[in-house]
């Protein structure tokens, strides 16, 4: 890099404090500052006679390496996905300051966006590696006694405020810039986080190529930059329009605020780096364009003052000239005057302090950053901008004139000779984000999921098109949920208290059967919960409370097709299939099982029509006379009932009975239910700290 310079196209940065959108914006600044080259050639041809034919090649030459090295994310390691041009990239997240130096060596720009309570550390850690260059502290509000540790540490080590020594060889010297500043660029180059704005900005402004002007500002808001002219219209009319904005004034006892209409949210400025973005635009308007722009910050301690980036500028062969915005408050435009005495700045300095409007006020009054405020003769903006115009620097009257004032400068440069046309192209056009042009309406693009069931766009999720707060305010239960997750509408209440019913009623049966065994063996094998929880579930199948939808299936095509108790029986013999539902390990028929009877007594006081379980009911009539054990277990109570609550309802067609019983709904009742009770074993051989199981050996057959 040239003598003095910080950033280059080869620069590449350590982003403290993921944000997507910041580094994106890097990211698609190195695509835009890519170049096209021109090659011409000839080409002979032999047919019959000689000819020749021009080539034209145009080749794109942009950044090989991106310039956001590496992610710092406190607790966090691993990738963030973003987008390098045209290709999806993997940049690497560390977890540490020391981590990502260690890993990223040749990364010497460290971008911290860490909140104002923590910047200070993460600062100090970033100024204590040695690969680390320029230290960027985005934060606003930094504690002062913070800030002065940092300097006074970077002073005591060559790092910040010495720069008035290293100016002419940055390159070995560590530079902090800010707290409190929007960051800074290198037009083609580099840029620091959001600096500059959106891309259609930096395209405005010509920031995608170099031009000849150093840009140095204080993260100034238009708050002070308001010139009395514009504060005097705005107290006759409302409205005012000035530059490229229009401004509503509002006094308060507190302090003036200069809203800008149709802005976001008619925000009031100062909006980080809303200046600097205003003097890039104004500079890329009379001008061939900004070589490098820097924002020190608006604290009252910044890390680099505007003196030392105006003489380290005076030492970049391409910077010709230099343009210097700054702020009421402070005495920091003093160093500069004192710099520009002793003939240290050789090129043309225009200078503007802004703030002139705070003589309209009797009190001292806070303008946007804690150092802008108005407070004795030297600090006003008055009394600056006439210290730098007897110092030499071209000062206009207003802020008005600023603009005329950089264009006069820099035509004289050029009737001179110091500056030769810059070589215009087109940057790159980025390639628009798909959810950008979604809402845009440019493009249209397949959905990969379809969601049914509930919608969590808006203000709170919705199931099955029922808010989430009218659930609650209704009183809604489990069985509710259910009725809207699973069934996509809200059924009758004696619907939803049968399915609380079925949950409750099967939500465990001892540790004996084969989910439990295995949930108990699980976790006292030191397997975590979801681990456990799914072991038992896995043996819920044909055998094991997996046939409520079969008991409903062939209940509902026996009876549909008029088939007797016998005949149905008998076809399944025939078949080689067991009646689903039908049969229990424990029960009898003079032990019936009381979760059976418990579902039945309900059906019949609340259901309109039981003719399913009423049917089922014969058909273990018959069945008991083959075997004593051939009862109705409550997986055929389930299953013929729930055909009862459906088809009674009458609010499902018989088609969607039969995909319901087709899916596997009524299954998925038993593993809703059953999951509880797993849970619960899980947690208790936990709490009683058991300790592995092993089978005994007396308990098992060896068998040859």
């Amino acid at each position: 890099m040239a003598t003095g310079q910080l950033f280059s196209r080869t620069t590449q940065a350590l982003f403290y404090n993921y944000k997507q959108l910041p580094i994106q914006r890097m990211l698609d600044f190195d695509f835009l500052c890519g170049m096209f080259f021109f090659f011409f050639g000839f080409v002979f041809i032999e047919e019959g006679r000689n000819s020749i034919i021009n080539l034209f090649i145009a080749v794109f030459i942009g950044r090989e390496l991106p310039s956001v090295a590496g992610i710092i994310n406190p607790g966090a390691e691993g990738f963030q996905k973003l987008f390098f041009g045209q290709e999806e990239i993997a940049i690497p997240v560390h977890s540490t300051v020391e981590a990502a130096c260690a890993a990223h060596p040749t990364a010497d720009v460290f971008i911290n966006f860490a909140s104002f309570r923590s910047a200070a550390a993460s600062s100090m850690a970033a100024l204590k590696q040695p690969t680390v260059r320029v230290v960027a502290i985005i934060a606003e509000g930094v504690p002062e006694a913070d800030a002065k540790q940092l300097i006074a540490y970077a002073r005591a080590n060559n790092k910040a405020r010495t720069m008035m020594r290293c100016y002419l060889n940055c390159n070995e010297r560590k530079v902090v810039i800010g707290p409190a500043t929007v960051g800074g660029i290198q037009a083609g180059a580099f840029k620091i986080g959001d600096t500059a704005g959106t891309i259609d900005n930096i395209i405005a402004c010509k920031l995608y190529r170099p031009g000849s002007v150093g840009f140095v500002s204080k993260s100034v808001s238009i708050h002070s930059i308001a010139p009395l002219s514009l504060l005097t219209c705005l107290s006759i009319k409302p409205e005012v329009s000035f530059g490229h904005y229009t401004y509503v004034l509002s006094l308060s006892s507190y302090s003036p605020l200069l809203y800008v209409k149709g802005s976001e949210n008619n925000a009031s400025f100062p909006m980080q780096g809303g200046m600097s973005n205003e003097l890039y635009n104004t500079i890329a308007r009379v001008t061939d364009g900004i070589y490098e722009g820097i924002a020190i910050g608006g604290d009252v301690f910044p890390g680099s003052t505007l003196s030392d980036h105006v003489l380290r500028f005076n030492n970049i062969p391409q910077v010709k000239m230099i343009v210097v915005l700054g702020e009421l408050g402070g005495r920091d435009e003093y160093s500069l005057v004192e710099a520009l005495k002793q003939g240290k700045v050789s090129k043309p300095v225009v200078a503007w302090v802004s703030g002139t409007c705070a003589r309209l006020f009797k009190s001292e009054v806070q303008f946007g950053h804690a150092g802008a405020k108005s407070g004795g003769e030297m600090e006003s903006a008055q009394a600056k901008n006439q210290a730098l115009k007897d110092a030499g620097a071209v000062v206009p009257t207003s802020y008005e004139a600023f603009e005329t004032a950089i264009k006069e400068t820099f035509g004289k440069l050029v009737e001179e000779g110091k500056i030769s046309s810059v070589k215009e192209f087109t940057p790159p056009q980025i390639p628009e984000d798909l959810n950008i042009a979604i809402k845009s309406g440019k493009v249209r693009a397949p959905t990969h999921i379809i969601s049914t069931i509930s919608d969590d766009r808006g203000e709170e999720p919705c199931y099955a098109g029922v808010p989430m707060s009218s659930i609650v305010e209704q009183g809604y239960g489990v069985g509710d949920v259910i009725s809207l997750l699973w069934f996509k509408r809200s059924l009758p209440r004696y619907c939803t208290h049968f399915i609380e019913i079925c949950i409750m009623l099967c939500a465990d049966h001892g540790p004996c059967v084969s989910g439990a065994h295995n949930t108990i063996v699980t976790a006292r094998a030191g397997k975590d919960l979801v681990s456990s929880l799914v072991s038992g579930l896995l043996t819920i199948g044909p055998r094991f409370g997996g046939a409520i939808d079969d008991a409903a299936r062939y209940f509902k095509d026996a009876y549909d097709r008029g088939l007797t108790p016998y005949e149905f029986v008998e076809s399944m013999k025939k078949k080689g299939i067991r009646v689903p539902g039908i049969g229990h390990r424990i029960k009898r028929g003079d032990n019936r099982d009381k979760r059976v009877e418990l579902l039945q007594l309900f059906a019949r006081t609340h259901f309109p029509s039981v003719k399913y379980m009423e049917y089922a009911v014969q058909v273990e009539t018959y069945t008991l006379s083959k075997a004593n054990n051939l009862v109705l277990n409550v997986d055929g109570a389930i299953g013929s009932l729930f055909l009862d609550l459906l088809a009674g309802s009458g609010m499902f067609t018989k088609q969607e009975i039969d995909e319901i019983v087709g899916i596997g709904y009524l299954n998925g009742l038993f593993v809703l239910a059953r999951s509880i009770g797993l849970i619960g074993h899980t947690f208790d051989q936990k709490r009683l700290k058991q300790p592995l199981y092993r089978h005994p050996w007396e308990d098992v057959l060896y068998s040859k």
